[in-house]
């Protein structure tokens, strides 16, 4: 008699304990967010426009308008390095002068402060060219962009223009400053 109690108090045991163990099988999770945004993409190939002003040494102030197009890298978060090409038309300045055209291949080496803004520093050669002459150039400068859509970017920059050519002692004699939209592909 004593096994056969033994026996159906283990049983009721069994049956009592299994539905308190079925209980704790329902596990509590945390909803995931519907929708993550990934920031903006600073990587890859873009193109747009630039307008500003060319600013000499002698006061001389020139308009250009231009077209840029460049390839952009993420090296290690949050360094970029990038190429870029610039084609300019200088307009005839106020106080007498020639349009020109200034073309420019540009390096570049920026970090992303936020997903929306890219700063860096920039440097490169080019030529400046106006009635069939052209002349070296090199620029010196930095710059920042700022994305305003998933694919659209805005963008300042200023550079210094010197010239191979020039035997004076200035390092710079010229100053590039110029705002643009961008499209990243």
């Amino acid at each position: 008699m004593f096994v056969r109690s033994l026996s159906l108090g283990v049983a009721a045991v069994a049956l009592l304990s299994s539905g308190a163990m079925a209980a704790d099988l329902i596990i509590p999770t945390t909803p995931q967010p519907i929708y993550e945004s990934a920031g903006f993409s600073w990587d890859g190939l873009y193109a747009g426009v630039e307008a500003g002003g060319l600013f000499n040494d002698t006061n001389d102030t020139r308009g250009l308008i231009g077209a840029v197009v460049g390839v952009n890298f993420t090296v290690a978060d949050p360094i970029v390095l990038g190429v870029e090409l610039q084609g300019d038309y200088v307009f005839e300045s106020d106080i007498g002068g020639d349009d020109a055209g200034l073309f420019l291949a540009l390096g570049h080496v920026g970090a992303v402060v936020t997903d929306q803004v890219l700063v860096y520093a920039a440097g490169g050669f080019g030529a400046i060219t106006a009635n069939g002459d052209s002349a070296g150039v090199y620029a010196l400068g930095a710059g920042v962009d700022f994305a305003v859509t998933d694919n659209v970017s805005v963008r300042g920059e200023i550079l210094g223009l010197g010239n191979f050519d020039d035997a004076n002692d200035d390092f710079f004699d010229a100053a590039k400053a110029t705002v643009g939209v961008f499209y990243h592909f």
